[in-house]
């Protein structure tokens, strides 16, 4: 209890400043998803509260994450808002089982190509569709329907070409992402902590209402509960549709990938308590079953949102839990403060957000691994933008597994004379499965008659059936021209089917 007391103080004001990056997040995903701001928030006050106090990484804060908003808003435009709750209940019940069943560590395996590749396609979508929100006007379905848009969109928002408030609006965005541009570079070491966003929010909204400037507002209601929709028992039964199956699973699985991929970076930054996976995975299935029962947004562990709490010096949970209450308190106390707020300035904080989800250093790096992570990294990120997120990672994970069985199918062979006459070595390094019979065959074929073949297998990581057989056939096809297989078994470690017959004199 004294330990706890001595450490209100720094944990209220780390809750202080998560709460204040949150506030323009939560609403501005929001939008970004097609959904009312209050969703958001609805989703912000469950990831603080109810996750924060169940979670397995006791830094890291949950919330709406934009790596979703791009899935969210197919989800809705294909199957309406009413359909999000029962698809996010049956998703976070697949996380809550995940972590019950202690399958954390297998969401962790997919391959950084992958995830990067994934989340730089998502920040091209929402960069794509917030410029359109930017302006005040509705963005289109998809990320090619955005960006050939964007013309008419800007066109339509020049004050020499319509007498709107599109450009006044525009203003407003721009001046959001230049303050948070700027207060990233040069904001004073003593005030780190203080977020651009909100700067940028704050300043934005108070100019627009100095100037009573004519743009589209934040719309929350008095009454939280007014934006609480309840799950439906009939919408429930609508889960027996395949498609809303997969959305569910895919939805489940990118945000416990995201969540568990957020948590190791967490663990990165700090040196307290590691984080516990399967802990986590299951604390994130409770909160999305809870925002799938009164209709909120799907939520993940957040990066933005964690290293503010780390940085703010955040040592418990108690800070990631106070964030969520003071993000219940604004919402019931100063929800008219809110809906002053202009939609145009959140959709610039979006922008920002996006452009910074395409990590270049990220892509960089993957070079040292060579050129097949940054094609499925650009293979996966261009999928998304121009097909679908389900497309994009599935092909971002079939390139991965494309590259393993080209590894896994690597075989050097190199046939070479011995000191005396009649003998030959067949060197095999690697991993001789099927798909190499056909080139070891060859080279077979061109041993002389009457040669001593000796094999030996310690350079070899794996070896199959149909290499083992052709090499036996071989020794017993070419006994009678007095040819001998010498096959040396030491140090081979194999996984074969079934147990390797001793081959040694085959022939003689």
């Amino acid at each position: 209890m004294t330990q706890l007391k001595a450490a209100l103080p720094r944990e209220l004001l780390a809750s202080v400043v998560v709460f204040l990056v949150a506030l323009p997040l939560c609403m501005g995903i929001a939008i970004a998803s097609g959904m009312p701001p209050a969703k958001g928030l609805i989703t912000g006050i469950i990831g603080g509260v109810v996750v924060g106090f169940l979670a397995g990484s006791p830094l890291q804060v949950s919330g709406p994450a934009a790596g979703l908003a791009v899935l969210v808003f197919e989800l809705v435009r294909q199957h309406g808002v009413a359909m999000l709750g029962p698809i996010l209940l049956l998703a976070g019940l697949l996380q809550l089982l995940a972590g019950r069943l202690r399958l954390g560590c297998w969401f962790r395996v997919t391959a950084p190509a992958v995830v990067y590749g994934m989340l730089a396609g998502i920040g091209v979508l929402i960069v794509l569709s917030q410029v359109h929100v930017m302006f005040d006007t509705a963005p289109q379905p998809s990320g090619m329907q955005n960006l050939l848009a964007f013309p008419a969109t800007l066109a339509a928002a020049l004050p020499l070409e319509s007498a709107g408030a599109g450009w006044q609006a525009g203003a407003l965005g721009l001046g959001t992402i230049a303050i948070m541009w700027g207060w990233e570079r040069l904001r004073p070491q003593q005030l780190r902590f203080v977020p651009g966003a909100l700067l940028g929010v704050a300043a934005m909204t108070a100019i627009s209402l100095w100037l009573a400037l004519p743009v589209n507002r934040v719309q929350v209601p008095a009454d939280l509960s007014e934006a609480i929709d309840w799950i439906r028992l009939d919408d429930l039964m609508n889960l027996a549709d395949p498609t809303l199956l997969v959305a569910a699973f895919a939805l489940a699985f990118i945000a416990s990938a995201e969540t568990l991929l957020s948590a190791a970076a967490v663990d990165r930054m700090h040196s307290g308590q590691r984080s516990d996976f399967d802990r986590e995975l299951s604390a994130q299935g409770i909160g999305n079953m809870l925002c799938g029962v009164l209709g909120a947004l799907p939520m993940t562990g957040v990066i933005v949102r964690s290293s503010a709490n780390v940085q703010a010096g955040a040592q418990t949970r108690a800070s990631a839990i106070f964030h969520g209450l003071w993000l219940l308190a604004f919402v019931v106390v100063l929800s008219s403060v809110l809906q002053q707020i202009p939609v145009a300035s959140l959709a610039g904080v979006l922008v920002f957000t996006g452009i910074k989800l395409v990590d270049f250093k990220a892509f960089r790096g993957l070079g040292r691994y060579g050129r097949m992570p940054m094609f499925t990294y650009a293979a996966t990120a261009l999928a998304i933008i121009f097909t679908d997120l389900l497309t994009g990672v599935l092909l971002g994970f079939a390139l991965t597994l494309l590259k393993l069985a080209f590894k896994a199918a690597r075989l050097k062979i190199n046939l070479v004379s011995l000191g005396k006459p009649g003998h030959m070595e067949l060197r095999l390094s690697g991993a001789a499965t099927f798909l190499k019979v056909p080139a070891l065959t060859q080279v077979l074929d061109t041993v002389p008659a009457g040669t001593t073949l000796h094999v030996p297998l310690g350079n070899l990581s794996y070896i199959d059936h149909s290499c083992l057989e052709l090499l036996e056939d071989w020794g017993r096809s070419n006994a009678a021209n007095g040819s001998r297989l010498l096959i040396e078994q030491r140090r081979l470690k194999r996984r074969i089917e079934g147990r390797l017959r001793t081959t040694a004199g085959v022939g003689a």
